[in-house]
């Protein structure tokens, strides 16, 4: 990405929490840290003049001067260290408060109409490892931001300050080469700005490449640390396949791609290493050299060497910018990089939806499809012209082979699934309730847990007793309050039951089962559906399933072949 763009996106992705709702904390806190960074730059001009003085009475040997000098020296100690606390603390301050809401306005976008689901159908490029772009580069954007923003500004003001000290005491120096005679008024000015050039040209030049490379590491830490969560979240699969040994060699292949990035960043970082405590050891013998001729001459006395020496260093310091903060320029650029390419897939995601469909989608009182046709994200045909209507009075039973599309055209009735063409028509999603085949379990109490993702109606304990009772798991009604991982405690059979007994706490309109009884024997099973027929009555139920025994339960089957066919019948018991 080009300069230009990167600021443009940082700035984009930077400015919201300035104008946003608390946009006047944030200017408070941002004014404060700026006023303290300045009046920093005043104390070191404070402490500058001081050692011009300081060397001048030790050269004098004035003992009065020496000892009222250590006394302003103290204060001006103290002064320092109270503003730097200060400065520090209201500088977090600002960078939490920031980051507070810039996580939030992140994490809004990714879970707003499902982008969390439909980013794993773009390109892997822009929306990879979406938990690390929300958690770790955003605190690194916002704390990357503050510091070269806040050090760029003080060496600006140190800059301004320093040169004119530096003008003032550089004074003219007369230079006669081949019989020529030239005079320079402040050349030490100009030593520092050519100084300062040479070494931000060659930093610049060793240092690029470690723009792209900290933009792989990110990539790289974040699957890395993939490949070990997903060996915690499936570790019982694991271990009954015996898949130790293939699970390290998976880990271990990522891993490699980090150690050789990193192989590369130590060679870069190697030179610029060389290069820039070479640049800063330099300057000291520099400076002193530059401004020998003048002090040797007797035209100035060891203090204003010295005091030379010193704005010599804050000059040429604040001019080393780029020079002394490349690494972490080079970071930031990466973080705005993933950051902008994370923020570019959800405004894709909200023009395009991943790929847009040539029908439309509405929300009626029924389900109503005319000629859609539903396809793969490789375009391939999956069903074609799709006519359906199904009312709330009547349930239906989606069948075939597997394979064939019968849960994509689940995930196309719930608004999740967008690549089909034709007109669609689905009920309320407030009063629709979609249970997969294996329901998702947060880490929370099994109350929570069962009352996913909320509840608006009272419902006592008792109540959930006896549901959990009718749903044959009498042993967790003294466990409501138990916090755990839920979907590692359970057995897929509990888990499904868990989803029937939130199906009853709920009461859904429309009830979307996918395969929600597959872990069930047919007892179990004749259970799970008998309950909600006799408890919700007049709830329209759509389910996927392969059984026999559960077609009772519905009035239509509609039967899908692998050549993209389709048959719609009544069910005959």
């Amino acid at each position: 990405m080009r300069r230009g763009v990167v600021l443009r996106s940082a700035w984009k992705m930077g400015r919201g929490y300035f104008f946003s709702e608390s946009k006047k904390e944030a200017w408070l806190l941002l004014l404060i840290v700026i006023s303290l960074n300045l009046f920093l730059v005043y104390i070191t001009v404070e402490l500058n003049i001081w050692q011009g003085n300081f060397y001048q009475v030790l050269q004098l040997k004035d003992h009065r001067g020496f000892l009222e000098a250590i006394a302003i020296y103290a204060g001006l100690a103290v002064i320092l260290i109270v503003v730097k606390g200060a400065q520090t603390y209201f500088r977090l301050l600002l960078q939490i408060n920031w980051r507070r809401w810039l996580t939030k306005e992140y994490l809004r976008r990714w879970l707003d109409r499902k982008s969390y689901y439909r980013l794993q159908f773009v390109h892997k490029d822009y929306a990879d490892n979406p938990d690390q772009r929300i958690s770790e580069d955003v605190d690194l954007f916002v704390s990357l931001t503050l510091r070269l923003s806040l050090d760029c500004l003080h060496d600006m003001i140190t800059v301004i300050s320093f040169v004119v000290i530096l003008w003032n005491l550089s004074g003219l120096l007369v230079v006669a080469i081949f019989g020529y005679t030239f005079m320079i008024q402040g050349y030490m000015v100009w030593a520092a700005f050519i100084y300062a050039i040479f070494g931000t040209y060659f930093t610049v030049k060793f240092g690029k490449p470690l723009i792209q490379l900290d933009y792989d590491k990110q990539k790289y830490e974040a699957d890395f640390r993939y490949s070990l969560i997903r060996v915690r979240e499936y570790s019982e699969s694991i271990a009954l396949y015996g898949g130790e040994l293939a699970e390290e060699k998976n880990c271990l292949a990522h891993f490699t791609y980090l150690v050789q990035n990193f192989r590369q960043i130590i060679q870069v970082r190697k030179q610029l290493m060389w290069l820039t405590t070479a640049y800063a050891h330099i300057a000291v013998v520099f400076a002193v050299a530059a401004a020998s001729p003048r002090y040797f001459a007797g035209k100035i006395q060891l203090g204003q060497l010295f005091q030379i020496t010193d704005a010599f260093y804050h000059v040429q310091n604040g001019l080393s910018f780029i020079i002394d903060s490349f690494t972490k320029v080079a970071h930031w650029r990466a973080v705005v990089n993933r950051l902008n390419g994370f923020l570019v897939s959800m405004e894709e995601l909200d023009i395009k939806m991943i790929s847009p469909s040539r029908g439309e989608c509405k929300i009626g009182s029924d389900i109503h499809l005319s000629q859609v046709s539903i396809y793969k994200p490789d375009k391939i045909v999956l069903i074609k012209g799709l006519k359906l209507h199904l009312p709330k009075s009547k349930s239906l039973i989606v069948t075939g082979a597997s394979g064939c599309g019968k849960s994509t055209l689940v995930k196309t009735l719930a608004g999740l699934w967008k690549n089909y063409d034709g007109n669609v028509s689905i009920p309320n999603p407030r009063e629709s309730l979609f249970v997969p085949q294996k329901p998702y379990m947060p880490i929370d109490t099994l109350r929570n847990a069962l009352f996913y993702p909320d509840i608006k109606r009272k419902i006592t304990d008792e109540e959930i007793g006896s549901l959990l009772e009718r749903c044959c798991l009498p042993s967790f009604k003294n466990r409501l309050n138990e916090f755990g991982d839920w979907g590692k405690i359970l057995s897929l059979g509990e888990q499904q039951r868990i989803a029937f007994v939130r199906i009853l706490i709920h009461q859904p309109k429309w009830l979307f089962l996918d395969e929600a009884t597959s872990a069930l024997d047919e007892v179990n099973q004749e259970i799970m559906y008998g309950l909600v027929k006799k408890f919700l009555p007049d709830t329209a139920i759509i389910s996927v399933g392969h059984r026999q025994s559960i077609m009772r339960y519905h009035q239509l089957c509609l039967n899908i072949e692998k050549d993209t066919s389709w048959s719609l019948k009544a069910v005959k018991i």
